[in-house]
């Protein structure tokens, strides 16, 4: 593991910015490091607000999607809208279904099916639509690269509009309207929304079009906030004021759905983490296990006993999925040893009765073992089908690129693509996708990397200084949970192994004659031996709080320790 300190931000600015806000010159610090500078910088930063919101209409083709669906809501035309069946597209087919129908009682959800139809836009929704006599297709977190596929709706007299947050291609599909910030001539000022969020600016622009605040629309900022924590976004800019007002709703008047799913959580305040962890993954279960339908009727419920049902649903297919990834990853692990294949550049696997529900969960997993760019296959109808995960500062999408002489299909980000194949090219593929990283992945991402903030003493951990980190959330990527060292640690005897496997490692610590303080490191029952040494030792470091039998005290959540 490596540990990489920030640089230190000019000193003459820290001193400025922490006096002119009254705050520690460690705190000063952090704000630098995320570019806030000035008194205003940190006021739109601790304290967001509605005005932080661009108008939608900036947004390419803004303006001729909502005047096709007011025309098609005057004209009673039946409107299918259409979404990917993980947490970003199910959570955008609630929203905006849920808008439209206080508009009009014409509107329907359509989410494929993850075997029968995969990824994205399908020939079966669009006969789907066609067979019931729909007109217009609305598709939310997918489309930008179905051009076929609009061009086979436009054949059967159906319009499409299309809200993505992906790469577009060289060519754009024959819609009436395309929404991406991801467009190279779309000049939107935030490019880094989620599918959810581009549907969110689409109803924005609908509201005010019918003289309605974006305040009004605040009751479906929770599905936002939901979609930007699960689909990795960076959370600044637009997306940090969505997550700030959808985290607000969540913990004060959260759905049906949503509340019956956090029942069972004994917190207080959730935050993004929580969304991400508890919330989520339960949503992304139903599309993995059975069907994103079930994942939409539980966000789009506005009976709570109803979604009380839907949630044990729910419930069940994630216990199902939890097996089933655990199942896979021991599998995909043998696999790799069995082929002699520890030490190669990638790790790239396939079974043909993996469930292809869990397959973007067993990439990430085996990437815990193996830290290198992963895919893992399955078969899928004719092809196989793969989930593909990255390293830190590589990027998976470009390496698919360039082998796409062998692949059929592929789409997605840096970080996680998905791709099918034919079966008789997965050799081939599998060669050249290792040779591909092998020749572009640097010698340094090849290692896992701690960012740390800053330097300090346990001296600094006040409550004070706690309460202003707090207000730096919502974390998430470009606006991580700040990473801190400390130097000159020792244990005070309390250190042990804790966990099922004793591989959890939990301490209480002192640094020369500061206050002692806790600390758990998940992963790090390795490390008890330094620990034990009775000689000083380096932490790095995130701060939260615990919460036992009704007392809140500060943690450390360690992230890792040296001698």
């Amino acid at each position: 593991m490596r540990w990489t300190l920030k640089p230190k931000p000019d000193s003459k600015k820290t001193v400025n910015l922490a006096t002119e806000l009254g705050v520690d010159k460690a705190i000063a610090e952090l704000l630098l490091q995320r570019g806030i500078e000035d008194f205003d910088a940190a006021k739109t930063f601790f304290r967001p607000s509605w005005s932080d919101l661009h108008d939608p209409f900036l947004m390419k083709d803004m303006d001729k999607a909502v005047v096709r669906i007011k025309d098609a809501i005057k004209n009673n035309e039946q409107i299918l809208v259409f979404g990917d069946y993980d947490v970003d597209g199910t959570s955008s087919v609630a929203l905006m279904a849920s808008y439209l129908e206080t508009k009009s009682t014409q509107i329907s959800t359509y989410i494929p099916d993850r075997y029968e139809e995969g990824y994205g836009v399908s020939y079966k929704g669009i006969d789907f639509a066609s067979d019931n006599d729909f007109t217009l297709i609305i598709a939310l977190d997918c489309g930008v690269k179905a051009i076929d596929k609009v061009a086979y709706a436009k054949k059967k007299g159906i319009d499409f509009i299309i809200c993505d947050h992906h790469r577009p291609g060289k060519t754009l599909p024959s819609a009436v309207a395309i929404l991406d910030p991801k467009r190279s001539d779309c000049t939107y000022p935030f490019k880094e929304l989620c599918g959810c969020g581009v549907g969110f600016k689409l109803i924005q622009a609908l509201a005010s079009k019918d003289g309605e605040s974006v305040e009004s629309l605040v009751g479906y900022l929770d599905l936002v906030a939901t979609a930007i924590g699960a689909d990795i976004v960076p959370i600044v800019g637009e997306n940090r004021t969505l997550a700030y007002f959808g985290l607000q709703i969540i913990n004060s008047k959260p759905r049906p759905g949503f509340k019956a799913l956090i029942n069972h959580m004994k917190k207080e305040v959730l935050t993004i983490t929580d969304v991400v962890f508890n919330i989520a993954p339960r949503i992304n279960a139903a599309g993995r296990m059975k069907h994103g339908n079930y994942a939409v009727a539980l966000m789009k419920e506005t009976n709570f006993k109803n979604a009380e049902a839907a949630a044990a649903e729910i419930e069940l297919f994630n216990t199902n999925r939890r097996e089933a990834d655990k199942r896979i990853t021991q599998e995909a692990l043998l696999q790799i040893e069995q082929l002699n294949e520890t030490n190669n550049a990638t790790s790239v696997v396939y079974q043909e009765d993996w469930h292809k529900g869990v397959i973007g969960i067993v990439a990430s997993r085996l990437i815990e073992t193996y830290y290198r760019p992963t895919l893992v296959f399955t078969k899928s109808g004719d092809f196989l089908a793969a989930s593909a995960r990255s390293v830190k500062g590589f990027d998976v999408y470009n390496a698919l690129e360039n082998c796409s002489h062998l692949i059929e299909q592929f789409g997605g980000h840096m970080y996680a693509a998905g791709l099918t194949i034919k079966e008789e090219n997965y050799p081939a593929f599998k060669a050249a996708f290792e040779a591909e990283v092998s020749a572009t992945l640097p010698n340094h991402l090849q290692t896992p990397e701690i960012k740390i903030d800053a330097e300090i003493n346990f001296d600094s951990i006040t409550p004070k200084f706690y309460r202003i980190l707090k207000q730096f959330a919502p974390f998430g990527p470009q606006n991580m949970s700040p990473v801190f060292m400390t130097s000159g640690v020792q244990d005070t005897g309390y250190g042990k192994c804790v966990g099922e496997d004793q591989t959890h490692l939990r301490v209480t610590l002192a640094q020369k004659d500061s206050q002692k303080i806790t600390g758990i490191g998940f992963g790090l029952g390795t490390d008890l031996p330094i620990i034990k040494s009775k000689t000083p030792f380096k932490v790095v470091y995130s701060i939260d709080e615990n919460e036992w039998n009704g007392h809140v005290s500060l943690q450390l959540k360690l992230k890792g320790i040296k001698s």
